[in-house]
């Protein structure tokens, strides 16, 4: 039996707690957002989150493994989320499916006993039955190992973005 399952919105809390784990040691000065801190726009996303969680086919995937502390029963361990995007066809990806991997965190307490490689194999295979022809995802240095062993590789990036 797999520890790794797929999330549902009862977890959306504990999804959010182990995001926010993850940008706080990507951005450790927090990304919440011009005069948000991070309650409030956990707050604000909760519900989104909730209904993302419960309609599964939406393109929309994150796999969790529970915590294994009886002590903790409804906290996660682990997080893998990422998303499946169209793109419009080229040569090596014809149909556009491009998956995004967003969102990989472990609680420190449960960190290196495989948890985030678990649920990072659960999406990426994911990715393969939606049909994804490749799958993109911004490393961390401390992540990059993990993510190397799974055969991604680093790119050149001339990425810009606009915050609206």
């Amino acid at each position: 039996m797999s520890l790794v399952r797929r999330a549902e919105p009862e977890d959306a809390e504990e999804v959010l707690r182990l995001r926010q784990i993850m940008l706080d040691s990507v951005f450790p000065a927090g990304p919440a957002g011009p005069g948000k801190p991070p309650a409030d726009w956990h707050a604000e996303s909760l519900p989104t989150l909730r209904a993302r969680l419960a309609a599964p086919g939406e393109g929309f995937a994150a796999f969790v493994v529970d915590h294994p502390v009886p002590e903790r029963p409804g906290t996660l361990a682990a997080l893998a989320a990422g998303t499946m995007e169209y793109r419009i066809g080229r040569a090596g990806n014809p149909h556009g499916r491009v998956g995004h991997v967003f969102s990989v965190a472990t609680d420190p307490a449960v960190r290196r006993r495989g948890y985030a490689r678990a649920c990072m194999e659960a999406l990426l295979d994911w990715f393969r039955e939606t049909g994804a022809a490749q799958v993109d995802l911004n490393a961390s240095a401390a992540a990059e190992p993990l993510y190397a062993s799974l055969g991604f590789v680093r790119k050149p990036d001339p990425s810009m973005r606009l915050h609206l």
